[in-house]
């Protein structure tokens, strides 16, 4: 099949079943008006395709076109959402760098603290409390790897855990 009449026959299953596409969409992204934003978007990307290569299955390719576009949506939405700020007055933009200086200062004296706490500690305590909460290792893992018990590992972060707990001070502003 060429590539333009295999574009012609996505197009009209595409038109012919634009009911279900939308139903898909809206699934995900929640609202009727999103969707059919999501809904064009795909008809557009399917009929601008070039190089397509043979389709066997043209309405579960329109199907995965849909939910990739609403998932990209919300996606985006996550993102975006997560810069913004919000007022009374209504949304405000995010300044550049998003901290104010005494924030800043703040949160440097935090980490100056938990570092120096941390620096207190055995080396060995502390490079199991680095690999659990930093390099995300359960603790048997953690135990395997320094050869010890995993009980061992767990004693070792209580103590790392009740050493950074001294500095909780700091941590409310």
């Amino acid at each position: 099949m060429t590539t333009e009449l295999q574009t012609i026959v996505l197009r009209d299953i595409f038109i012919e079943h634009r009911a279900q596409l939308r139903r898909i969409a809206q699934k995900i992204v929640g609202t009727p008006q999103i969707a059919d934003e999501v809904i064009q978007d795909a008809y557009v990307k399917i009929v601008e395709m070039t190089g397509v290569r043979d389709i066997l299955k043209p309405f579960c390719y329109c199907c995965q076109v849909v939910r990739n576009l609403a998932l990209d949506h919300c996606r985006r939405q996550a993102v975006e959402s997560s810069y913004r700020i919000y007022s009374e007055d209504g949304e405000l933009p995010q300044v550049c760098g998003g901290n104010i200086p005494d924030q800043q200062l703040h949160g440097m004296q935090v980490i100056n603290a938990v570092d120096h706490i941390l620096g207190a500690l055995p080396t060995r305590t502390r490079h199991v409390f680095e690999l659990y909460r930093l390099g995300g290792l359960t603790q048997r893992d953690i135990a395997q790897q320094i050869g010890c018990s995993a009980t061992l590992v767990n004693f070792m972060l209580r103590d790392a855990t009740q050493a950074i707990a001294s500095c909780r001070d700091l941590l409310v502003l």
